[in-house]
């Protein structure tokens, strides 16, 4: 399906190997973008998710093996490109009150050397990439993009400092950088960090209790598809650069609810532990998170297409495919 607009139009895709990352690549391969794809650089040469990419895909991706943290290595990476996603960070939120240091230095650091390699190499367009995290437990719902900030996590904050970056470079020096905020994506390749594929790994491999943290927290669950649509749709508007938009469902559903709707998907239906491994620190949990997309709609014509349940079924069939990668005995941070 060649797109018009991103025929030949070279790109680039920091945090590719990764789960939204990876679909976002082959997506851009599949219009007919020129892809420059960046994953962390490991001894064995490990792609992350593009190991997954279809041959006639990989053909389009240019994979390149660094770290954000390098900014001699970023500056190259951004290079003669048009456009660059940035979403390459660390996201995992428990790990982050144990390595806070590093998600300063991918996730603020990182991105200041995205944006400056940016700056200096003229990049037509910079797609930086925000979370619903930054918020907090919503004040007000559902929540747009004026809620705000709060700092709940060292990840939320670091997250909310990279953000500022992004805006400052807009301000300061006329980057053209938008920012997308994904509200709780969800989908295939999605690892046991998140609670969706978690709850899934755990009644597929047959568990006789289900494990979780908290039940009451509300979440808004987009499917990764959307996601992908909505990064695209800010990259090629004329509007967006010096905006940010929350890209949601605008529906809410507690952990408590997902968990049945899994059970029926999964055809089990176990007893249910709170583990308290898993349970955040009182006055750093999220407890609700319900999208405000309006200005998403207004200025990039987006909206989600998925429901919960059809991307649920999706997802379950994912992991039940990949069964084996899933280490659904222990607790991912």
């Amino acid at each position: 399906m060649i797109d018009p607009f991103w025929k030949d139009r070279r790109v680039a895709v920091t945090g590719a190997g990764g789960f939204i990352g990876s679909h976002l690549a082959e997506e851009l391969a599949r219009r007919g973008a020129r892809v420059r794809a960046l994953v962390h650089y490991n001894s064995a040469s490990h792609w992350g998710f593009l190991e997954q990419t279809a041959p006639e895909l990989a053909r389009r991706i240019e994979i390149r093996s660094g770290d954000l943290t390098d900014p001699y290595f970023v500056d190259e990476f951004v290079a003669d490109r048009a456009v660059v996603f940035h979403l390459g960070a660390l996201i995992g939120i428990p790990y982050s009150y144990a390595a806070p240091a590093q998600y300063v230095e991918t996730n603020m650091k990182g991105t200041l050397h995205v944006l400056e390699a940016c700056l200096r190499r003229k990049v037509g367009k910079v797609v930086h990439t925000s979370t619903s995290e930054v918020f907090g437990t919503a004040l007000y719902v559902p929540i747009d993009e004026k809620h705000p900030r709060q700092g709940q996590s060292p990840y939320s904050a670091t997250k909310i400092g990279a953000d500022a970056l992004a805006e400052s470079f807009f301000r300061s020096y006329g980057l053209p950088v938008a920012i997308a905020r994904p509200f709780n994506t969800y989908g295939p390749r999605q690892s046991a960090r998140a609670v969706i594929p978690t709850i899934a790994s755990q009644l597929l491999s047959g568990a006789e209790e289900l494990k979780v943290g908290s039940l009451t927290p509300v979440r808004d669950f987009n499917f990764v598809s959307d996601t992908v649509a909505g990064f695209l749709a800010v990259a090629r508007s004329p509007r967006s650069a010096g905006q940010d938009f929350n890209l949601g469902s605008g529906r809410g559903v507690t952990v408590g609810e997902t968990v049945h709707l899994l059970m029926k998907l999964c055809g089990r239906a176990v007893p249910v532990r709170t583990d308290r491994a898993r349970v955040r620190p009182d006055k750093s949990e999220v407890l609700r998170l319900l999208c405000d997309r309006r200005k998403a709609g207004k200025l990039l014509g987006w909206r989600p297409r998925w429901t919960l349940e059809k991307g649920l079924a999706e997802t379950v069939a994912y992991v039940r495919e990949h069964l084996a990668d899933y280490k659904s005995g222990r607790y991912n941070v």
